[in-house]
């Protein structure tokens, strides 16, 4: 027992390991991950630091600390929200692209492809799909990551990508319970309120999570989310009602609830991330995600709340058996799977990272099938300045990867404008190395291409591409309209690439393109289009 390693008892230890899934810093699991494994930890949650290295030996290293198949989470949902790809883009296009192509085969084909992906690096659980039902004007944190604002078009895409994910041997997770689409705040920063009456959260919110309890998904997640007239003044997370009431009596579902991180602050601000997980179990919750940010120290100290939780009668202790005995359940699921996939020639191709989408094309396939066109879009520019504003940072997405600067000259403004960067993407957040060599913003004419001075203007922007084609790439329009009209009205034969959600429509007569998303595949079909890349097959 090292220091940091409070006395509690055993048995109660044992059971609060069992529900727990802590992340860790590094390409290589410490000591303290490994030992908790050994005695019973349910397994890890990996995020985009954990996986820019040897990504199977990572996992195999998880593997050998227990004679039990841990547990080993990401979120991987493709589009905007990628841990495994974020340094390069992902190669596959997120939910809104889906949505946009509306064909279920392709969906399930796109999550199948996913499921491979995290097959191959040792993963065994996405925390994935998501299942929110954007509203118009609804949640920003949201967005992409929705498939659309139809209950019924999000339900049978929820449904085809829970099957493509657990046909790949990779637990889906259908999240955020019930419904983060309608909300406009960001349970990152404080809790949110889901608009509408229960009545409308019945009819727009709960089909997608029907769906996904129909399709087997073996995994919710309940977003920290208050619905008035269902949890009160509660996050869904720490609610009865919502968790026990509605998604198990109500809906019927039998597998395992998951909660969202902890770390966020809808849930952590008031109580702190220990009491949190006791409030969360209490409520209905069986496995425990913690978040990013937390550290071996926060690991003892949920792990000692939950164990004071079941000795002071906070928590009953029955309660903690029954998701400790679910989350075996779903362990001994990954274990077959893993079993049955082995047995079928498993999946061998080389661990440094996922698929870069070209094996069978289904990625960029999908982006294409996604891509919208309106206006004078040329079929060729030649030598064209891209500028790429940058919106405020989506934290569930974080900061990836996204644009043209495999293609053309690219140059990045903030959203308010305010200044100019050469576009290094993300690729060197936390060390990352894209996962298929290539790094993200490797052109010379982005990496030379800082302009020096004061806050950007439409100005300056229009005095850096004369007497070149402008092209105008935006994660969001409606979000930085003032910059967008303003260069509009100066270059109205700017060519505008909407890589968000098209809230925004252009005038008349602007050459426009809407990706419904940022991924890499997203990109490359945009870029196609202008004919800055060569079409492959696909």
């Amino acid at each position: 027992m090292t220091s940091t390693e409070p006395r509690i008892d055993p048995a109660l230890a044992a059971l609060a390991d069992a529900i727990l899934i802590p992340p860790f810093p590094g390409t290589t699991p410490p000591l303290w991950v490994r030992r908790a494994l050994e005695r019973g930890l349910a397994g890890v949650t990996l995020f985009g630091s954990n996986v820019v290295g040897d990504t199977a030996s990572l996992t195999a290293a998880l593997r050998s600390a227990t004679a039990i198949e841990p547990v080993i989470a990401i979120d991987e949902e493709g589009g905007d929200v990628t841990r495994v790809a974020y340094a390069a883009g992902s190669p596959y296009p997120g939910n809104a692209a889906l949505g946009v192509a509306d064909d279920v085969a392709l969906t399930r084909g796109v999550y199948a492809a996913i499921g491979a992906d995290l097959a191959r690096l040792g993963i065994n659980t996405n925390l994935a799909p998501c299942a929110d039902v954007l509203s118009p004007g609804g949640s920003s944190v949201v967005g992409t990551r929705s498939f659309g604002s139809d209950p019924d078009l999000v339900a049978r895409h929820v449904t085809a990508a829970v099957a493509g994910l657990q046909g790949a041997a990779v637990a889906a997770c259908a999240k955020h319970f019930p419904g983060h689409g309608s909300t406009e705040g960001d349970s990152h920063l404080a809790l949110a309120t889901v608009a509408g009456t229960l009545a409308e959260l019945r009819a727009r919110d709960l089909p997608p999570f029907v769906a996904a309890i129909a399709a087997g998904s073996l995994a919710i997640m309940p977003g920290h989310l208050r619905v008035p007239e269902l949890t009160g003044d509660l996050p869904a997370t720490f609610s009865s009602a919502a968790v026990i009431g509605l998604l198990r009596g109500e809906l019927g579902f039998d597998g395992v609830v998951i909660s969202d991180g902890l770390e966020m602050q809808a849930v952590s601000a008031v109580h702190g991330i220990p009491r949190a997980a006791a409030l969360a179990v209490a409520a209905g919750i069986d496995l425990i995600c913690l978040g990013r940010d937390t550290d071996e120290a926060m690991y003892h100290a949920v792990r000692s709340a939950l164990a004071e939780a079941v000795a002071s009668g906070a928590l009953a202790g029955s309660r903690l058996e029954e998701a400790a005995d679910r989350v075996a359940g779903l362990r001994a699921w990954l274990a077959d799977a893993r079993q049955a996939q082995a047995g079928q020639g498993g999946a061998t191709r080389g661990a440094r990272g996922a698929s870069d989408g070209a094996s069978d094309g289904i990625g960029l396939l999908a982006a294409r099938r996604a891509l919208r066109q309106s206006g004078p879009v040329p079929a060729t520019l030649a030598n064209p300045l891209v500028i790429e504003v940058e919106p405020e940072e989506n934290l569930a997405a974080g900061r990836f990867a996204w644009g043209f600067a495999r293609w053309a000259d690219v140059r990045r403004v903030d959203q308010a404008g305010d200044d100019w960067a050469a576009d290094d993407d993300a690729a060197a957040v936390d060390g990352a190395v894209a996962v298929d060599g290539a790094v993200a913003g490797d052109s010379p004419a982005a990496r030379d291409g800082v302009v020096a001075g004061d806050d950007v203007t439409a100005d300056a922007i229009i005095a850096a591409a004369a007497g070149r084609p402008l092209v105008l790439a935006v994660r969001g329009a409606d979000e930085a309209l003032a910059l967008v009209s303003e260069v509009l009205a100066a270059r109205p034969d700017t060519i505008v690439v909407e890589m968000g959600i098209p809230v925004w429509v252009p005038p008349p007569g602007t050459a426009y393109l809407a990706t419904y998303g940022a991924s890499r595949a997203s990109a490359q079909a945009a870029a196609e289009a202008l004919g800055l890349a060569e079409r492959s097959r696909a």
